[in-house]
């Protein structure tokens, strides 16, 4: 990873400090040394932000930010195991994580996926301590990061928080519910296209890192399905692929290409923004 100086304005005061090259992963850092990277523990996140929190009311973001502590999201870090206890929720910001079921000890396959739209600990939410799925970095960068104990009183304490999050559960479950019927019913190449769309979505830029082994072990097939179904979309001019860096080039035309597991995945987050009381935030899918 490539740092660069940076400089910019915030509420009237000039911060000099870092940003990574890497698209999607750009945080700044007050330093004091020229040319040394910062340490993540004085990392001041982007302007973007993560959804759940932002949408909250000003009160209640500022009471929730005041617990959570910037981290980054490692590129295959393991934020959790299934069936083992939750010791931290974290509020993806500019990093993505993919939620993959466990069958007889080993990974089976991704059934869904998490970025600044939503948050890692939904569980806890239901008063259930261990995590149903294990939770996998997909695509690397920012997070907040808060201890179960800490979120718990603040859940108790914030009704707006409990409302957002109730309806987050929801998106989730029929995004759990979906991949089920994806992985029945859909073709290979369709569910490929819906998977680089989800990932598009969260990675905030056209190109990323992907191999056919990782796609492969996300969807549940053999290496050679993704091998034929990426020819396809690749021929049909939608990505191109080489090396491992997938670019997509026709967002149109790969939305035309997927299942519509899609677009319901994107009409179950708009019906709860829809729903909510509190500042309207943009879309994230």
């Amino acid at each position: 990873m490539r740092w660069q100086t940076a400089k910019v304005r915030r509420n009237g005061h000039t911060l000099h400090g870092y940003h990574c090259s890497v698209p999607g992963q750009c945080l700044l850092s007050p330093t004091r040394e020229a040319g040394r990277p910062p340490d993540i523990g004085v990392l001041l996140l982007a302007p973007a932000e993560n959804h759940l929190i932002e949408s909250l009311p000003r009160t209640d973001r500022l009471r929730l930010r005041a617990v959570c502590e910037p981290v980054q999201l490692a590129l295959a870090d393991v934020l959790c195991e299934q069936g083992h206890a939750t010791r931290h929720v974290y509020f993806p910001v500019d990093g993505f994580i993919s939620l993959v079921t466990v069958i007889d000890g080993r990974a089976g396959l991704e059934v869904g996926m998490i970025g600044r739209e939503g948050m890692l600990g939904a569980q806890l939410i239901l008063g259930v301590a261990r995590a149903p799925l294990r939770a996998l970095v997909q695509g690397p960068g920012a997070a907040w990061r808060v201890g179960a104990t800490a979120f718990h009183r603040e859940l108790a304490r914030s009704k707006a928080l409990q409302r957002h999050l109730n309806r987050y559960l929801y998106v989730l479950m029929a995004q759990l519910a979906g991949s089920a019927t994806c992985l029945r019913f859909h073709l290979i190449d369709q569910r490929l296209a819906r998977w680089l769309l989800m990932s598009h979505d969260r990675a905030h830029a056209d190109s990323f890192h992907v191999t056919h082994e990782f796609l492969a072990y996300m969807l549940g097939v053999r290496r050679v399905g993704i091998t034929m179904a990426a020819g396809t979309l690749q021929r049909n001019g939608l990505i191109t692929y080489r090396r491992g860096e997938l670019t997509v080039l026709d967002r149109h035309g790969l939305e035309a290409a997927a299942c519509g597991c899609y677009a319901a995945d994107r009409e179950a987050y708009a019906s709860m923004q829809r729903k909510s009381p509190a500042r309207p935030v943009a879309q994230p899918l």
